[in-house]
């Protein structure tokens, strides 16, 4: 899915202009690379967390259910 796509269903799911979804998108993939560029984990909630490993290699650990 790409972010046109992302913010488009953000839009339909809260009501939010195309444009405002779109700059929340981008906001939430900022912030995560912001953690993550400092070396702490992105919990992505229902689905895991982003995680830096060794050699700074960004990992995905999936939430146990």
């Amino acid at each position: 899915m790409i972010t046109k796509e992302i913010a488009r269903e953000v839009s339909r799911k809260t009501g939010m202009t195309s444009a405002e979804a779109a700059q929340q998108v981008d906001r939430v993939v900022r912030d995560i690379l912001k953690k993550l560029h400092s070396g702490q984990s992105a919990t992505l909630p229902g689905l895991g967390k982003l995680i830096v490993g060794v050699g700074g290699r960004i990992r995905f650990r999936k939430e146990r259910t």
